[in-house]
This record gives structure tokens, sequence and C-alpha cells, in this order.
């Protein structure tokens, strides 16, 4: 339908969506008018949307399938109201559904170590492995920023990198010195196979941008070098990152601006990770525990 289309093409080009996130909205719209049989979306109802979510329920569908999929349809019909196309939101009806917040997994000192010693660091792309997964549990960038780094977004001297998040926002985050050291080493190793001139700073074995998907394969592939019995991603280390901080003594609020996230409640999940390392701290050390 053409208001989908326009929609659509709203998130991609001024909302600048992922393309995973664009793939996941076409899916939602096209389930729900499937349920609907392609009403007009001037005439759908709080009611219809009602409808909806008991279907989704009786299908089986998990809280967080179901959540993203009520998400889809706020925006979506929110974009209507400031088309002009409907003057009333069925939507403004619908309460959100509670979700229960999954603890991520995050790795172990010892796994991280484990991890990062298992890549030998021979060729130019063993060294790019390595300047990957030092990057991300050095700063605890998203692969979505990842893979979208150019060289010149990296200071050495300063020892600080520029990353672009979500809605495009700027922020600075300080790069360890190993995995500066191994990100010099890669850049170096790479000039000499003639891509010295790409501005992308990683990138894959034909010259072009690395792909999230490729990130993905290289984490595992190492993960599974080292005896990790988890079922590890990028995010695993970004998760990683952020334990490992409030370990050592980080402040939330600063934890929170490392990771980018725009509200402070989004990293308090940390919190029960470190707490739950606190009680067994307790639990072993006080006399009366």
């Amino acid at each position: 339908m053409i208001e989908e289309e326009k929609f659509l093409k709203y998130l991609r080009i001024e909302r600048e969506f992922s393309y995973y996130t664009l793939k996941s909205y076409t899916e939602d719209l096209g389930i729900f008018n499937q349920f609907l049989n392609n009403k007009n979306p001037k005439e759908v109802t709080y009611l219809d949307i009602r409808r909806f979510i008991a279907y989704l329920r009786t299908k089986g569908d998990a809280k967080r399938t179901i959540s993203r999929r009520l998400s889809c349809l706020r925006s979506f019909f929110k974009f209507l109201i400031r088309e002009g196309q409907i003057k009333k939101n069925p939507m403004l009806a619908i309460s959100g559904l509670k979700l229960d917040k999954p603890l991520p997994k995050f790795l172990s000192y010892q796994d991280v170590s484990h991890l990062l010693d298992k890549i030998e660091r021979g060729d130019c792309f063993t060294i790019r492995d390595a300047a990957i997964l030092e990057t991300v549990y050095s700063t605890g960038i998203r692969v979505s920023e990842l893979v979208n780094l150019n060289t010149a977004d990296i200071d050495f001297i300063s020892g600080v990198l520029k990353v672009y998040g979500k809605g495009k926002k700027e922020r600075l985050l300080p790069v360890g010195g190993k995995a500066l050291k191994v990100v010099k080493l890669y850049l170096d190793k790479r000039a000499l196979l003639g891509h010295g001139s790409k501005s992308a700073l990683f990138l894959n074995k034909r010259g072009g941008r690395i792909t999230e998907r490729s990130i993905g394969r290289i984490i595992k592939k190492y993960a599974l070098k080292a005896g990790i019995n988890v079922d590890i991603s990028p995010h695993t280390l970004r998760h990683t990152f952020a334990t490992h901080l409030l370990d050592r003594g980080a402040d939330l609020r600063s934890v929170q601006e490392l990771l980018g996230h725009a509200s402070l409640s989004t990293t308090q999940i940390y919190t029960h990770l470190t707490l739950e390392g606190l009680k067994r701290v307790y639990e072993k050390s006080h006399p009366r525990a």
C-alpha cells in the first residue's frame, strides 16, 4: 500500500534506519495488513489493534516480538498523523507490554584473555581480526557503529575514536593502548596490499567495507578456538566491556556515556550483574554472612 511505502521510505531516508530494522518493520506491517485483509489505515480502530495483539498471542509470538510489532505500528500511525492522513491515532489507547529484561551474557576476564590471545596475528587479515576484537572490547562500540568507522575517525595520538551512534549522534570514545597498537599494525599491513587509500577502517578481503555479519562470524570463530562454550556475538563483547568497567569501580553515568545510551535506565541492567559479584565477595568475606 502507498502509505506503508511512504512510511518505509521516510524511515530509510530521513530517520536512516538500518537495513535489518527496515526489514523487520516491513515484515510487521505485512503481517498486520494480512490480518486486517489490507484494511485502509484510515479505518483502523484501537479495537482492530487489540484483536491483532490477541491474534499474535494465539499464534505464539514472544512478548518481545509482539512489542516490536506494536512499536512499528506506533511509528506508522504517528507518521500518518504527521502527514495529515488520519486525525485520530488508534495506538494511543494501546498500552505497551511489560517485558522481562533478560540479563545480558558477558565473559569473564579469563575468557576475554583466552579469546584475544588465540588470534595468531600473522597475516593482514588475522591482524585485522585481532584489531576488531580488541576495538570492540576496548570501547564497547556497537557492531553497526564499528562497520561504519573510517580511518579518519581514529586519533592515534590522543587515543580517541569518533563514533556516530543512533540518530547520527556523535560521541568520542577512549581507546586502550593494546587496541591502538594492533589497529595501527593492521593499517600498516593492509597498505602493503594496496588498500592504504581506502576510507573504511576495517575491510574485507576484496577491499570493501566489512559487514556486521562478517564480524559476527569472526567473533564466533575465535570463541570456538578459545574454548568458550557460550553463544558469543559482538554484543556479548559490548556487554562484557560495560560489566568489567562497573566491576572495576566505574560509575554508571560514565558507562552510559561510553555505551551511547540515551537513558540511564538502559544502562542500569548491568548493575544486576555487578551486584551478583558483590554478593559473592560479601558471602565469602563477611564473618557472619
